[in-house]
């Protein structure tokens, strides 16, 4: 059977750490050309930057070759049951890759697939985005002894890294308005590795302690039609420079300057969220090149 990711606790800590590992190495020496003759599926039901580009770069430097499958070029669950879709491009690519909705699509895709499926984002879960977080966290700190303070709402970016930071040991403070805290069952996955998040509705009380704050969009994609509520629920949330203080910024990027964040804080030295969004690059292809091996 095939290793999959779905969600970062898929992996061991053990596994979670050697991922890392082959993140930091191929950054720094390179690799030789690993994935050569290799191709990686990627299905897109949501746009994304980052996710493309550092993915189907990412192959090419490992040798290798990327697809991209638009809405427009496959209808994933709707002219073709999903676990067709799983099942055909099985016959035709070494990975499969799915940024979607639902995440029960990824979940059918991996169940039905004979290659690796890996998670680029659902509405619940965002892995591959921890992974690149936590490396830009150990390359700032040295190691995962470091307090964070999650200000905003507990969504799918929030939710994996609530489990990234349970798994490496990260102290870390979740803050979100009443109504927008990370799911019960994240928190009991988070609760296996002894290491449960601290949960407030105070952003101050929050970031008191901490070494670094992250936060994310407060309307994600597909959340259009609710943006004057929720940019209502989440007044005082927003991080702003003296919210911030001397601490490292985290984003996933995009950022809605003026909303969540700053554009002051986004500019300002304190901002790593350029390293972060580089490392989705390096991270995948760790990732990759591990799948490869397993």
């Amino acid at each position: 059977m095939p290793t999959h990711l779905l969600d970062v606790d898929d992996l061991t800590t053990e596994e979670l750490t050697a991922v890392l590992d082959r993140a930091a190495e191929i950054k720094a020496d390179g690799a030789d050309s690993p994935l050569d003759q290799q191709t990686l599926g990627m299905i897109f039901e949501k746009p994304s930057t980052r996710t493309r580009v550092s993915f189907e770069t990412g192959m090419t430097q490992l040798g290798g070759h990327a697809v991209f499958l638009g809405p427009d070029d496959i209808h994933l669950g709707h002219g073709e049951p999903v676990k067709d879709t799983s099942r055909a491009l099985s016959r035709y690519v070494d990975f499969v890759m799915a940024r979607v909705f639902d995440h029960a699509d990824v979940e059918e895709l991996a169940a039905y697939a004979d290659v690796p499926v890996i998670n680029a984002l659902t509405d619940e879960a965002h892995p591959c985005q921890t992974l690149a977080d936590l490396l830009t966290i150990r390359e700032q700190f040295g190691d995962f002894d470091v307090s964070v303070a999650w200000v905003g709402d507990g969504n799918n970016v929030c939710q994996s890294f609530v489990l990234g930071a349970a798994m490496t040991g990260i102290d870390l403070t979740v803050a979100t308005p009443e109504g927008y805290e990370v799911d019960d069952d994240v928190l009991e996955r988070a609760a296996d590795f002894d290491n449960a998040p601290e949960t407030t509705h105070d952003p101050g009380a929050a970031v008191a302690d901490a070494d670094l704050v992250y936060t994310d969009v407060f309307v994600s994609m597909g959340q259009e039609d609710r943006r004057e509520a929720k940019l209502a629920d989440f007044e005082g949330f927003q991080v702003t420079a003296d919210l911030l203080g001397d601490r490292p910024l985290m984003h996933c990027l995009p950022a809605h300057r003026g909303e969540e964040v700053t554009d002051e804080v986004v500019e300002s030295d304190n901002a790593i969220v350029w390293d972060q969004a580089e490392n989705r690059l390096h991270a995948q292809k760790g990732l990759l090149v591990w799948l490869a091996d397993q």
